[in-house]
C-alpha cells in the first residue's frame, strides 16, 4: 500500500536543489504567514485546467506553455507582464486558427521565481559565495550579504504572484483577449519584423471569419469565448515550504491543492522516485508535471508515473521532454513507447530550451534558435513515427525585445547578445522568434491532422 500523504510529508525524504536558512525561526514565521494567507488560485480553477490537457493526451487540444526563465522582482511591471501575455494571445490564434485545434495556454508567470542550480557555489576573482537561486532565495549581485538565502523573499514572491494573478485575469477575462482585437495584439518591434507582416495576414482573415460569424448572430456579446479566454499558471515546484505553506484542503472534494498555481513540475534534478519532491507532488490534486531529459530511463519513468498518476487519469501528468536537438530522435523514442505500450495516459510536451543552452563565442550563455526547432521537429517526428500525439510545447520566453537567443527572422548574432541581455538566468526567446516558432508549429500540425485520415484509411 502507498505511504500515507500529508502536506508536510516530504520532509522525511532526501531533497535537493533547495537553499539552507540560516534563521530557521524566521523561516517558520514566514512559513506561519503564508499559511494563513488566501490562496492564490482555486481548486476548480485547477480541475478546468486537468480537464483541458486531458484533451491534449487524447491530441484534441494542444498545450502551449511559456514565460519566463525566472521572474525577478526588478523587472516587475504591468507592462512586461502585459506583453508576455500578448505574445502567448498571438502563439495560441497562430496555431488555433492554423492547426484547428483549441490551444491551452498555460504561463511561467506568478510563481516562476526559483532555478535549479549545477553547482551551490559560484567563484569570481577566488572568492566563493553561495549560487543565485533566484529571487525567492537570494540576491543576483555577488555579495555576501545578497546571497545569504532570506525567508522573507517568500512573502514578496507571493504577493508579486497575487498581483500578477490579478492582472492575468483581468486581461483574460475584461476585454483585452477578445478576438476582434487581435490586430492590437502586436508589438511595435514585431510589427516591423517579418513576422509582422505575416501576422497581420491572418488577423485579416481572422476579422473577416469574425465578420462572417457576427452576420450570423454570433459575436462578443453572444459567445463569451470571442472575448474571454483561458489561462492558467505553472512553475517549477521547487521550494517546497513555499509550495506546503500555500497547500489547502477543497471543500468540495476534500482533496489537497497547492494554490501557489494551477499547476506545478518537478524538475529534471529533482525526479528521484523516493525524494522529497516526488512525494509532495504525489499527494496534491492539481495537475502537474515532470521534466523527462536524456538520462531518463524507460523503467524508471513507468515507476514514477505510476507513484505520481496511480489512477492514470488523464490531464493529471504532464511529461515535459528535454532532450537536446542532438539526443531527441535517439532518447525520446524509448520512452514514448514504454509509454504507450504500458497504456499510461499522459501528455508530452515538448521542451527545446534546456537541452540547447551553449556559451557563445562573446561569452553570454544563449539557445540557438535552429536547434530549438530541430528539437521541436524531431519530437513531432518521434511521435509520428511511434503513432502517439504529440501534446504541446514548452518555451522560456518574453515579450520583450531582448537579443538572447541567437537566430530566427532577425537573425540575431553572437555580437549581437549585448544589445538587450536582460534575463536573471537563462536565455529566453523574444516575441518575434516565438511568433515564428508559433507559424512553424501550426503548419506542422495542419500538416499532421490532414495524414490522420490517411492513416487511418492505411489502417483499415
Amino acid at each position: 500500500m502507498a505511504e500515507k500523504w500529508a502536506p508536510n510529508s516530504w520532509r522525511s525524504k532526501p531533497i535537493i536543489q533547495v537553499p539552507e536558512y540560516p534563521d530557521a525561526a524566521k523561516l517558520e514565521a514566514v512559513e506561519s504567514q503564508l499559511r494563513a494567507s488566501p490562496p492564490l488560485v482555486f481548486a476548480g480553477e485547477a480541475r478546468n485546467l486537468k480537464r483541458a490537457l486531458a484533451k491534449a493526451a487524447d491530441g484534441e487540444a494542444f498545450v502551449l506553455q511559456g514565460g519566463d526563465c525566472a521572474e525577478s522582482f526588478a523587472e516587475f511591471h504591468a507592462d512586461n507582464i502585459r506583453d508576455t501575455f500578448r505574445v502567448l494571445l498571438q502563439m495560441a490564434v497562430v496555431l488555433t486558427f492554423g492547426a484547428g485545434l483549441p490551444v491551452v495556454k498555460l504561463g511561467r508567470l506568478a510563481g516562476q521565481f526559483a532555478k535549479p542550480r549545477s553547482s551551490n557555489f559560484e567563484t569570481i576573482d577566488d572568492v566563493t559565495l553561495d549560487a543565485y537561486r533566484g529571487d525567492m532565495v537570494n540576491g543576483m549581485a555577488f555579495t555576501e550579504a545578497e546571497r545569504v538565502p532570506d525567508p522573507e523573499r517568500l512573502v514578496r514572491v507571493y504577493n508579486q504572484s497575487a498581483a500578477t494573478l490579478n492582472l492575468l485575469r483581468a486581461f483574460a477575462q475584461g476585454g483585452y483577449a477578445d478576438l476582434h482585437k487581435v490586430h492590437q495584439w502586436n508589438l511595435g518591434f514585431v510589427a516591423d519584423s517579418p513576422l509582422g507582416e505575416r501576422y497581420r495576414d491572418l488577423a485579416d482573415r481572422l476579422d473577416e471569419t469574425l465578420g462572417f460569424m457576427a452576420a450570423c448572430g454570433i459575436n462578443s456579446e453572444t459567445t463569451p469565448q470571442l472575448r474571454e479566454t483561458d489561462f492558467y499558471t505553472c512553475h517549477e515546484g521547487l521550494l517546497l515550504t513555499y509550495e506546503e505553506a500555500l497547500t489547502r484542503v477543497d471543500s468540495t472534494s476534500g482533496d489537497w491543492y497547492d494554490t501557489s498555481a494551477h499547476m506545478v513540475w518537478i524538475g529534471d534534478r529533482t525526479r528521484q522516485p523516493d525524494g522529497a519532491h516526488v512525494e509532495f507532488m504525489r499527494g496534491i490534486a492539481n495537475p502537474i508535471g515532470m521534466k523527462t531529459g536524456p538520462s531518463m530511463d524507460p523503467d524508471e519513468l513507468i515507476r514514477l508515473i505510476d507513484i505520481l498518476n496511480p489512477e492514470n487519469e488523464p490531464g493529471r501528468l504532464t511529461l515535459v521532454s528535454r532532450m537536446s536537438a542532438d539526443a531527441v530522435t535517439e532518447k525520446l523514442p524509448p520512452l514514448v513507447r514504454r509509454v504507450r505500450d504500458e497504456g499510461r495516459r499522459v501528455v508530452w510536451v515538448c521542451d527545446p530550451m534546456h537541452g540547447n543552452t551553449i556559451k557563445s563565442s562573446s561569452g553570454y550563455k544563449t539557445r540557438p534558435f535552429d536547434s530549438i526547432l530541430r528539437e521541436v521537429k524531431g519530437f513531432f517526428d518521434v511521435h509520428r513515427a511511434e503513432g502517439t500525439h504529440a501534446g504541446g510545447v514548452h518555451f522560456e520566453m518574453t515579450g520583450q525585445d531582448v537579443t538572447e537567443c541567437t537566430g530566427g527572422a532577425r537573425a540575431i548574432t553572437d555580437d549581437d547578445l549585448s544589445a538587450r541581455y536582460h534575463t536573471h538566468c537563462d536565455p529566453r526567446l523574444n516575441a518575434t522568434q516565438s511568433l515564428e516558432l508559433a507559424f512553424l508549429l501550426a503548419e506542422t500540425l495542419k500538416d499532421a491532422r490532414s495524414q490522420e485520415p490517411k492513416r487511418a484509411a492505411a489502417q483499415s
